[in-house]
């Protein structure tokens, strides 16, 4: 749901919480057990594990939206309907269900598009370093994730 962003990637094997994981007035993640503590959030594309928590996390979405301080996108491996009802309030892009884990697939620093009306993330540049072969689509449904390399735009960048 929501409309297509691009943006550097921020990627963690790890649950989110915006009640218990991040410091919402600074715009870090602050748990420190998480594997992100201390990394900023703010405009990045946050690309994690799964969603911990209940209601709370969807109106701070929704709030930390309204104030500045959110990420620009939430992509992950698997979530409840709380977040993705959190997401839509606070207009923030988000995509899941990937058949393979996705925080294996992208990296921190790499440079991504996430289309949910097209239920695809592209990784344009792998940390900055624009060429086809580290370039892939992936595409989230039911059966199967179609991974393909991305060759048209990034031969001419």
């Amino acid at each position: 749901m929501g409309e297509t962003v691009e943006g550097i990637a921020l990627v963690a094997k790890d649950g989110f919480s915006a009640r218990y994981d991040l410091d919402r007035a600074r715009g870090v993640f602050s748990r420190p057990q998480h594997q992100l503590a201390g990394e900023g959030y703010v405009g990045r594309i946050l690309v994690l594990e799964t969603v911990k928590g209940g209601v709370a996390s969807a109106w701070m979405l929704h709030d930390m939206k309204a104030r500045g301080i959110c990420p620009l996108a939430l992509v992950f491996n698997s979530v409840n309907p709380i977040i993705a009802q959190g997401a839509a309030l606070a207009d923030l892009p988000m995509l899941s269900g990937f058949d393979q884990d996705i925080t294996s697939l992208v990296r921190s620093g790499d440079r991504i598009r996430v289309s949910p009306g097209d239920a695809t993330l592209e990784v344009m540049e792998r940390g900055g370093c624009a060429s086809a072969d580290s370039a892939i689509s992936i595409e989230t449904h039911a059966s199967q994730s179609n991974i393909r390399n991305v060759e048209e735009g990034l031969n001419n960048a």
